[in-house]
């Protein structure tokens, strides 16, 4: 059966998208209105109208076509289709319109938005740019300067914005159908605008700022950059020739490796929530929420909760951390309010949350998290009382960032309703959950995390037990070739310098002063009884610990916060280190990054090895969202077989020739080698 609908309304014509759940543009679709349209041409119909079925406009591409050799006709067809009909076509939009959903909506000639939908161009974020005119278009609508704040920073704007700068023509009310029917009745007699013939943009402001602006906001982004350029193409060509190099620059970057990072970045993150075992697996009602523990972290748990419309209790232990606690919540939902985040009205929301000073307030707590101090003995005592006070089937989850969750989970007598819930500071704003399934962890529990996390808004990543999980155990990997580099004779600010040129938003050094020096420091002392003599200790940054150097909470850490909070380079912090380093020995910034790389995609192929993670993508999804890994190298498994699996292993081996403990390849990374396969292997078969 055909996706489109159509139907005369009173000399009106209906053409309706139906291609659940998103009305996608498949080929049926596209094949669809490019019929419709000329069936509208034919008949005695006056105007017509394009609206989706459901709960949206129209959603875009048809993810199942990527990769795949494209039907007839195309995006780009379909559009210029509507555009030159002779009769007037109306776009109803509600829901979202996104993409090829709005490039469709800005082919018609009239639009009509309803209420609070959403309508964007983020191509960007796929490492591409809008190819269906919608670099030549938009700007025809709502000039150069609201185009570009669109197009280049793939942000959505709501249909009130949009009929405030242009890009819609009517805010509709009541039902979309009756709405769009009472437009389409208002503009009959109407000229079949197109878009495509208005008068070229003017560019509101110095393009070369722009581009400046654009170049530092993105740290090495392609595709932001040459949408910019398509754009700045609509002003100084005619609008045929415009959308010739819109395609043209189109064609360039489906080509180019951060395209195919964030294609694989794209389809990872909905990979994950594939986790073997699950499949039928239904999860436990989740209606109240307890947080153990009012801390920075265990706020943003229950800010988190709140804002997803959960019931949260939230235990301290005693007056003075739960006042804390209760102001901390109540500025995180004040900062939700103002980004538009607060779901229904804030005094519903406050009444949600619930603080008390003593267990029994969980008693009838669906899934109680604790947040307290990263101490075994502490935790294992929590589990203890909550034991005693739980009701049965209450998921019990520890939100431990390095500790045994099977010891954890020994110290009650329902280890099956145990799980770690390793969430990322601030909780309420970090997207990335490590779910933590122990030996004991019962299917349905690990069914409820997902699920929670999806009414989060996390992405949920399924993680095995080790110290530091798949995150932090990679983390404490590549972070200490970047402590070696430094012992040996470089510069953190170089290194700093070296990773954000790579992509980083911060070096590592940086991330150690906004962590806090305390922090790493005592993580090192509670290593320190099972580390091997081989091991080197970063005695600079203990050095800098003893000097109460903790970072920006100090003042000064690596960095001298005494003037702002972005800091700057300290000759002191460079004489304390240069006093604790064993040689001189210079690096190069590709140096620098390829042993902090090579560690890491070494460290991960472990922890795939092992089974921490099921696969290499989980790795890419747990380090794209929680550590900051630049997105469209897509993650470092990813980055890794684009580089050449082979050329990290030669890495690896040149700089075991120095330190053959710390650079001792992964079994995994081996094997794939010699077998002549990629990290991109395992994620479609087995791991070997």
């Amino acid at each position: 059966m055909t996706p489109i609908r159509y139907e005369l309304v009173d000399r009106i014509a209906v053409i309706t998208v139906a291609n659940p759940p998103v009305n996608a543009l498949s080929h049926a679709v596209r094949q669809g209105l490019v019929e419709a349209v000329l069936r509208f041409r034919k008949d005695d119909a006056d105007i017509a109208i394009i609206l989706g079925d459901g709960r949206l406009f129209i959603g875009g591409a048809d993810i199942s076509e990527f990769g795949k050799p494209l039907k007839a006709p195309s995006l780009p067809e379909v559009v210029s289709d509507i555009e030159a009909c002779p009769k007037p076509i109306i776009a109803a939009i509600h829901g979202t319109a996104l993409g090829g959903g709005l490039e469709v909506a800005l082919g018609c000639h009239y639009r009509l938005a309803m209420p609070g939908t959403k309508l964007g161009l983020p191509e960007v974020t796929l490492g591409i740019l809008p190819g269906a005119g919608g670099t030549q278009r938009t700007p025809r609508l709502v000039g150069f300067d609201a185009a570009a704040d669109m197009i280049t920073s793939s942000k959505p704007i709501l249909a009130e914005k949009a009929l405030e700068i242009g890009l819609v023509d009517r805010i509709g009310q009541g039902d979309l159908r009756d709405a769009a029917l009472a437009y389409a009745d208002d503009m009959r007699g109407a000229p079949a605008r197109q878009t495509g013939a208005m008068a070229a943009p003017v560019p509101g402001t110095d393009l070369a700022a722009r581009r400046t602006a654009l170049t530092k906001r993105i740290r090495g982004e392609v595709a932001p950059l040459v949408a910019l350029d398509a754009i700045e193409a609509s002003t100084r060509l005619s609008f045929r020739d415009g959308l010739a190099e819109e395609r043209r620059l189109f064609m360039h970057l489906m080509d180019t490796p951060q395209r195919a990072g964030l294609i694989h970045a794209f389809f990872s993150e909905r990979a994950v929530t594939k986790v073997d075992g699950l499949k039928g697996v239904a999860p436990r009602d989740i209606a109240h929420v307890g947080v153990i523990g009012g801390g920075t972290m265990g706020a943003g748990i229950a800010t988190a909760a709140l804002l997803a419309g959960l019931r949260v209790t939230l235990v301290e232990r005693d007056n003075a951390p739960a006042d804390r606690a209760r102001a901390t919540i109540g500025s995180n939902l004040d900062a939700a309010q103002k980004r538009g985040k607060l779901k229904g009205a804030r005094e519903s929301v406050d009444k949600a949350l619930n603080i008390a000073l003593d267990y029994e307030a969980l008693s009838d707590a669906d899934l109680i998290i604790e947040a307290v101090f990263e101490d075994m003995e502490v935790k294992r005592d929590v589990f203890q009382a909550l034991d005693n006070v739980a009701k049965a089937g209450a998921i019990l989850a520890t939100n431990t960032s390095y500790l045994d969750v099977n010891q954890i989970a020994q110290a009650t007598t329902r280890p099956q309703d145990v799980v770690g819930l390793h969430f990322f500071s601030p909780a309420h704003i970090m997207r990335l959950l490590e779910v933590v399934v122990a030996d004991q962890t019962a299917p349905d529990v690990t069914a409820t995390a997902f699920a929670l996390a999806k009414r989060l808004g996390k992405v949920a990543v399924r993680a095995g037990v080790c110290d530091g999980f798949i995150g932090n155990r990679i983390l404490s990997t590549y972070r200490a070739a970047a402590d070696h580099m430094v012992l040996d004779g470089a510069s953190p600010y170089d290194i700093d310098r070296a990773l954000r040129d790579f992509g980083f938003a911060m070096g590592p050094y940086q991330v150690s002063d906004l962590a806090g020096l305390d922090i790493g420091f005592a993580t090192r002392e509670r290593k320190a009884a099972n580390a091997h003599p081989r091991d080197r200790r970063p005695v600079f940054a203990d050095a800098l610990y003893h000097a109460g150097r903790l970072g920006q909470k100090a003042g000064r850490g690596y960095y001298d916060y005494s003037e702002d909070r972005k800091g700057r380079e300290d000759p002191e912090a460079l004489r304390i280190i240069a006093e604790a380093q064993t040689s001189q020995r210079s690096f190069s910034a590709d140096d620098m990054v390829r042993r902090y790389m090579a560690a890491m995609v070494n460290e991960a192929a472990k922890v795939v090895d092992e089974g921490i993670a099921a696969r290499p993508l989980d790795v890419d999804v747990v380090l794209l969202h929680g550590y900051g890994f630049p997105r469209w190298h897509g993650g470092p498994m990813h980055w890794a077989d684009a580089q050449g699996l082979e050329r990290v292993l030669q890495d690896i081996a040149r700089f075991a020739q120095d330190d053959d403990h710390f650079w001792q390849p992964a079994p995994l990374l081996t094997k794939l080698v010699a077998d002549g396969r990629s990290f991109a292997d395992l994620n479609r078969k087995e791991a070997p």
